[in-house]
């Protein structure tokens, strides 16, 4: 379903530890329907494509993030952004964009178990469970 036949784009937040789903329920969610899936995994590769995890490029990366998210929006589409958004202000950007654009938005919580696709290493998950904050109740 594209935007035009569901009232305007949406935009989707889907947030959680590293290895809870974020990245699988966003494929799958855009294999259902017509939606952008953007992360910031997608920008941390090297020339062949393989995943390189640079804390150097974070920023970067992020703002790319960013970018993208909104010329897709504005362009009037549905978009899925993925990343960790382990407190709420990396959510932020999203949710003014959102309203910024008048546009409404979704925020998913992922909590599966499973082994991270990029190897992170076990205290960079616990270090981003402890700083982990929950959602405000609406």
């Amino acid at each position: 379903m594209n935007a035009e036949e569901n009232n305007g784009p949406s935009l989707l937040l889907i947030r959680g530890l590293p290895g809870s789903g974020k990245s699988t329920l966003a494929r799958r969610l855009c294999q259902a329907d017509d939606h952008f899936h953007i992360e910031a995994d997608m920008f941390m590769t090297d020339a062949k494509g393989r995943y390189r995890f640079s804390a150097t490029k974070l920023g970067k990366v992020h703002a790319r993030c960013e970018q993208e998210t909104r010329q897709h929006l504005q362009a009037g589409h549905h978009v899925i952004v993925a990343n960790t958004f382990s407190q709420i202000w990396e959510m932020q950007p999203y949710l003014d964009m959102a309203k910024t654009l008048g546009i409404p938005v979704q925020i998913i919580e992922c909590q599966g178990q499973f082994k991270s696709i990029h190897d992170v290493p076990e205290h960079s998950i616990r270090d981003m469970h402890n700083r982990w904050e929950k959602l405000p109740k609406p």
